[in-house]
């Protein structure tokens, strides 16, 4: 029998958990929830992360887990850092700071084209670092960008993220986890890749620039094009276009050559809005 998200295993407003004090809930998905929560050793605001208590199973924890794990290993100012991850009272625990907002609750105002450059060079170098050490996060999407009260991005959730066993990141075999919104064609058919990172990446910062998420079969151009040329340099647009290519051998090889050719676009975008 299915069980409500809104069932009794549902943390309540002012609950305790250790030393962690239950605010409110910021989120929820098929796997966890998250709440805002109050340290009463540290003293700050944080978020926490749980899997929902009527599923969990030995194979969800290990993914949260492993998660742990991973972003322990991680240290880079675009990705968000881990503050705990432990058993408490029985459940399964990641706390991490808490951030203003998410991206996906950013974009739900328009974004400036100036702000939007600054958002995409910080989300794609959070991505080509994990890159570097052979991880693929595999859930790329709005929602998944923290922001915080002083512009910075930084990446979450490395839940279903891939890590390479090899020297260079080459397509897996997987189950096609993501999000269907921002997931590259191969991805859902269970081959995800660095490539497919980059695909996802390129669907948010078409997002922000043009101001519509492209759609399948993802064909050029897309809706926004012409509010997107008149704004972005033409070698912005050739990197868009290239991050979107369908086939993945015709992308970027992954976020690190993703980033060095958005930086050139980026400057002569930018002189381009001084004109």
């Amino acid at each position: 029998m299915a069980v409500s998200l809104s069932d009794a295993n549902v943390l309540r407003v002012r609950q305790r958990l250790g030393k962690y004090r239950i605010e409110r809930r910021i989120a929820q998905g098929g796997f966890a929830n998250v709440y805002q929560a109050w340290d009463s050793i540290e003293g700050v605001h944080v978020a926490l992360k749980m899997p929902h208590q009527f599923n969990v199973t030995a194979s969800m924890l290990d993914t949260f887990q492993r998660e742990a794990r991973v972003v322990a290993k991680l240290d880079h100012p675009n990705i968000l850092p881990l503050k705990d991850a432990s058993f408490i009272d029985g459940r399964f625990v990641i706390a991490s700071r808490l951030g203003e907002k998410s991206l996906a609750d950013r974009l739900k105002k328009r974004v400036s084209f100036r702000t939007a450059l600054d958002y995409i060079e910080q989300m794609t170098s959070a991505v080509a670092y994990a890159h570097r050490n052979r991880i693929i996060h595999c859930d790329i999407k709005p929602e998944n960008m923290i922001l915080h009260s002083d512009g910075r991005l930084q990446l979450t959730d490395f839940g279903i993220a891939k890590v390479a066993q090899r020297t260079i990141i080459r397509t897996m075999v997987a189950s096609g986890s993501g999000t269907i919104g921002y997931m590259a064609p191969e991805q859902a058919m269970g081959r995800p890749s660095a490539k497919s990172d980059v695909f996802s990446l390129g669907l948010m910062s078409y997002r922000m620039l043009a101001g519509v998420l492209p759609e399948w079969p993802y064909e050029w151009p897309q809706r926004g094009y012409a509010n997107l040329r008149r704004k972005a340099h033409p070698e912005l647009i050739a990197w868009l276009k290239k991050s979107l290519e369908s086939r993945p051998s015709r992308r970027y090889q992954d976020a690190n050559d993703m980033l060095r050719a958005f930086h050139s676009a980026k400057r002569k975008s930018l002189r381009k809005l001084k004109k």
